[in-house]
């Protein structure tokens, strides 16, 4: 089977490891001068499926489940050490009415939790601890996925290509490809009309003062953020939800909401240095559930919404299940989800 997979984020190099591992010949276009430099680049990386359950469907549970186990086989150093979710003492009916939306935690007190985390000794009396999550560097992990689709499966990825704009099954019917994967994420808009941009702004601060080993989400009455370790005193912080296409453009309520819900969980972040501001708009759906839709020989992965990582490789799975044996996917295919 000769694969096209339209995209370089992590739709489309996850779609094109789980056709080639199928055996399929696959060629992977680019727009850009490098994978992974569209929204991806500004992800959390937190691989945290029962953190999730708290405000997503089910599914997302479901499809975090089996991408986990996908992303610890896959790429090298993916830390192993769960998902902390704390609250200030006002806000502790929120993180009680977190617990009661999902499961896999256990409760911690302040002493547990100085245990996990030492720099957050005598700060919090109450929290929940996910122990069987995990997490990554997204920008790292993605450059190892094509690295390893390069040289273990001989994948072709033709970087700046022409023609990434537009995916047609009508237009495209002197492509030789038997399949072509449309993993272009808002791009995509040309042919999934119900799509919309979500827009997530993000910092990296840098503090030699304060070690984290896991994510860390802080309950916040407007905008639940989370701490995530990038290694060598780098701390990911995001991120918001904004309902708009403004790509790159940062506000300063959203960067002073922020940085004051880190600095509630340390005041050492005060002190940190900024190191990188972001942002980017991430495609979805009206329910925020992601989709498979095939047209032809064309099949469609988007809709991750913020869930990429946590979503992508078991939806590229599925699409390759399609597109190999007609396995029909009603979870992520029918449009009313909440029937199946």
């Amino acid at each position: 089977m000769r694969v096209k997979v339209v995209g370089g984020g992590v739709a489309g190099l996850t779609c094109a490891h789980a056709f080639a591992r199928r055996g399929a010949q696959v060629t992977l276009i680019e727009r850009k001068s490098a994978t992974g430099q569209g929204c991806s680049w500004y992800a959390g990386g937190m691989l945290a499926p029962w953190c999730e359950r708290e405000s997503a469907e089910p599914i997302i549970a479901e499809l975090g489940l089996e991408s986990l186990a996908y992303w610890r086989e896959a790429v090298p150093d993916v830390p192993n050490e769960g998902s902390l979710v704390l609250a200030q003492p006002r806000d502790l009916p929120d993180l009680k009415r977190f617990s009661r939306r999902t499961e896999g935690f256990d409760w911690v007190d302040g002493a547990q939790i100085a245990a996990l985390e030492p720099d957050l000794e005598g700060r919090f009396d109450q929290g929940l601890f996910f122990p069987t999550e995990a997490h990554l560097e997204p920008r790292k992990a993605l450059a190892a996925l094509t690295e390893r689709l390069v040289n273990e499966y001989n994948v072709t990825i033709r970087y700046e290509a022409d023609g990434f704009d537009v995916v047609d099954d009508q237009a495209d019917e002197a492509d030789e490809a038997d399949v072509i994967m449309d993993c272009r994420g808002l791009g995509a808009r040309d042919q999934l009309a119900d799509l919309r941009g979500v827009k997530g702004e993000m910092l990296v601060l840098y503090s030699t003062e304060i070690s984290l080993k896991r994510p860390v989400r802080m309950l916040h009455p407007r905008i639940p953020v989370y701490i995530v370790p990038r290694g060598d005193g780098h701390f990911m912080i995001g991120a918001t939800s904004i309902e708009n296409d403004e790509r790159g453009r940062v506000t300063g309520r959203s960067m002073l909401e922020l940085l004051g819900a880190v600095y509630a969980l340390h005041p050492a972040f005060g002190e940190a240095e900024i190191v990188e501001i972001g942002a980017d708009v991430r495609p979805a759906f009206p329910d925020n559930i992601p989709r498979l839709r095939r047209r032809g020989r064309t099949i469609y992965v988007n809709g991750l919404y913020r869930h990429g990582f946590l979503a992508a490789p078991a939806l590229a799975r599925r699409a390759a299940d399609l597109a190999f044996d007609g396995t029909a996917c009603p979870e992520v295919m029918d449009e009313d989800h909440r029937e199946w």
